[in-house]
Protein backbone atom coordinates (compact mmCIF):
# COMPACT_ATOMS: atom_id res chain seq x y z
CA UNK A 1 0.00 0.00 0.00
CA UNK A 2 1.58 3.15 -1.35
CA UNK A 3 1.20 6.11 1.43
CA UNK A 4 0.69 9.79 0.62
CA UNK A 5 3.39 12.11 1.09
CA UNK A 6 1.86 13.98 3.82
CA UNK A 7 1.36 10.52 5.57
CA UNK A 8 5.23 9.78 4.78
CA UNK A 9 6.33 13.18 5.98
CA UNK A 10 4.47 13.14 9.20
CA UNK A 11 6.06 9.83 9.59
CA UNK A 12 9.98 10.68 8.80
CA UNK A 13 9.50 14.79 10.45
CA UNK A 14 6.44 14.22 12.91
CA UNK A 15 5.78 17.78 14.33
CA UNK A 16 5.45 18.72 17.87
CA UNK A 17 7.02 15.08 19.32
CA UNK A 18 8.04 14.92 22.79
CA UNK A 19 6.28 15.25 26.51
CA UNK A 20 5.93 17.85 28.35
CA UNK A 21 6.07 18.79 32.21
CA UNK A 22 3.06 20.44 34.05
CA UNK A 23 0.87 19.70 30.41
CA UNK A 24 -2.63 21.40 31.61
CA UNK A 25 -4.22 18.31 30.28
CA UNK A 26 -2.82 14.70 29.24
CA UNK A 27 -4.34 12.25 27.28
CA UNK A 28 -3.58 8.34 26.78
CA UNK A 29 -5.52 6.36 24.55
CA UNK A 30 -5.01 2.99 23.01
CA UNK A 31 -3.48 -0.13 24.51
CA UNK A 32 -0.88 -2.95 24.00
CA UNK A 33 -3.18 -5.48 22.56
CA UNK A 34 -3.65 -3.18 19.39
CA UNK A 35 -0.56 -2.28 19.27
CA UNK A 36 -0.88 1.65 19.34
CA UNK A 37 -1.09 3.88 22.22
CA UNK A 38 -0.98 7.88 21.39
CA UNK A 39 -0.08 10.23 24.42
CA UNK A 40 -1.09 14.52 24.03
CA UNK A 41 -0.06 16.97 26.41
CA UNK A 42 -1.64 20.23 26.18
CA UNK A 43 -0.87 23.95 27.70
CA UNK A 44 -4.02 25.36 27.78
CA UNK A 45 -3.80 29.31 28.16
CA UNK A 46 -7.24 31.16 27.90
CA UNK A 47 -9.12 28.18 26.85
CA UNK A 48 -6.66 28.23 23.93
CA UNK A 49 -4.34 25.15 22.87
CA UNK A 50 -1.35 27.49 23.57
CA UNK A 51 0.96 24.14 22.94
CA UNK A 52 0.98 20.85 21.97
CA UNK A 53 3.41 17.46 22.69
CA UNK A 54 2.40 14.09 21.72
CA UNK A 55 4.20 10.42 22.47
CA UNK A 56 2.92 7.92 19.84
CA UNK A 57 3.63 3.87 20.10
CA UNK A 58 2.81 2.84 16.63
CA UNK A 59 2.89 2.48 13.36
CA UNK A 60 3.66 4.63 10.67
CA UNK A 61 -0.01 5.76 10.16
CA UNK A 62 -0.21 5.92 14.03
CA UNK A 63 2.67 8.81 13.95
CA UNK A 64 1.35 10.72 11.02
CA UNK A 65 -1.92 10.96 12.53
CA UNK A 66 -0.60 11.92 15.86
CA UNK A 67 1.35 14.32 14.04
CA UNK A 68 -1.13 15.93 11.94
CA UNK A 69 -3.87 16.06 14.86
CA UNK A 70 -1.49 18.64 17.37
CA UNK A 71 -0.85 20.50 13.87
CA UNK A 72 -4.80 21.11 13.51
CA UNK A 73 -5.07 21.98 17.31
CA UNK A 74 -2.02 23.99 18.02
CA UNK A 75 -3.15 27.69 18.32
CA UNK A 76 -6.43 26.87 18.31
CA UNK A 77 -9.68 27.50 21.24
CA UNK A 78 -10.89 24.41 22.97
CA UNK A 79 -14.06 24.78 21.35
CA UNK A 80 -12.60 24.31 17.83
CA UNK A 81 -10.35 21.57 18.97
CA UNK A 82 -13.10 19.09 20.37
CA UNK A 83 -14.05 19.76 16.90
CA UNK A 84 -11.50 17.37 15.38
CA UNK A 85 -12.17 14.46 13.37
CA UNK A 86 -11.00 11.54 11.93
CA UNK A 87 -12.01 11.80 8.95
CA UNK A 88 -10.50 15.54 8.96
CA UNK A 89 -7.38 13.93 9.93
CA UNK A 90 -7.69 11.40 7.17
CA UNK A 91 -8.41 14.63 4.69
CA UNK A 92 -5.19 16.46 5.92
CA UNK A 93 -3.31 13.34 5.45
CA UNK A 94 -4.16 12.92 2.23
CA UNK A 95 -5.55 9.76 2.91
CA UNK A 96 -5.00 6.81 4.87
CA UNK A 97 -5.21 2.69 3.56
CA UNK A 98 -8.72 1.48 4.95
CA UNK A 99 -7.19 -0.98 7.63
CA UNK A 100 -5.34 2.13 9.27
CA UNK A 101 -8.18 4.49 9.76
CA UNK A 102 -8.20 3.09 13.26
CA UNK A 103 -5.02 5.31 13.93
CA UNK A 104 -6.62 8.60 12.98
CA UNK A 105 -9.23 7.63 15.54
CA UNK A 106 -6.88 6.96 18.55
CA UNK A 107 -5.36 10.72 17.08
CA UNK A 108 -9.32 12.07 17.86
CA UNK A 109 -9.43 10.35 20.76
CA UNK A 110 -6.04 11.24 22.04
CA UNK A 111 -7.03 15.09 21.71
CA UNK A 112 -10.51 15.03 23.67
CA UNK A 113 -9.39 12.81 26.64
CA UNK A 114 -6.52 15.76 27.22
CA UNK A 115 -9.00 18.42 26.41
CA UNK A 116 -11.71 16.31 29.20
CA UNK A 117 -8.68 15.65 31.85
CA UNK A 118 -8.21 19.70 31.88
CA UNK A 119 -11.87 19.69 32.19
CA UNK A 120 -11.72 17.78 34.95
CA UNK A 121 -8.46 18.85 36.98
CA UNK A 122 -9.86 22.76 36.62
CA UNK A 123 -13.28 21.71 37.72
CA UNK A 124 -14.69 22.79 34.75
CA UNK A 125 -18.65 21.35 33.43
CA UNK A 126 -18.21 19.84 29.78
CA UNK A 127 -21.18 18.04 27.86
CA UNK A 128 -20.14 14.25 28.14
CA UNK A 129 -21.27 13.46 25.12
CA UNK A 130 -18.56 15.41 23.28
CA UNK A 131 -16.35 12.38 24.70
CA UNK A 132 -16.27 9.28 23.47
CA UNK A 133 -15.63 5.78 26.20
CA UNK A 134 -12.93 3.57 26.20
CA UNK A 135 -11.36 2.94 23.27
CA UNK A 136 -12.64 -0.14 21.46
CA UNK A 137 -10.12 -1.96 20.49
CA UNK A 138 -13.20 -4.55 18.38
CA UNK A 139 -13.03 -1.11 16.16
CA UNK A 140 -9.45 -1.33 14.87
CA UNK A 141 -10.45 -4.25 13.00
CA UNK A 142 -6.70 -6.19 14.59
Amino acid sequence: MLYSEKVMDHFTNPRNVGTMENADGVGEVGNAKCGDIMKIFLKINDDVIEDVKFSTFGCGSAIASSSMATEMIKGKPLSQALELTNKAVVEALDGLPPHKIHCSVLAEEAVKAAIKDYYDKNGIAYDESLFPQEHDCEHCGE
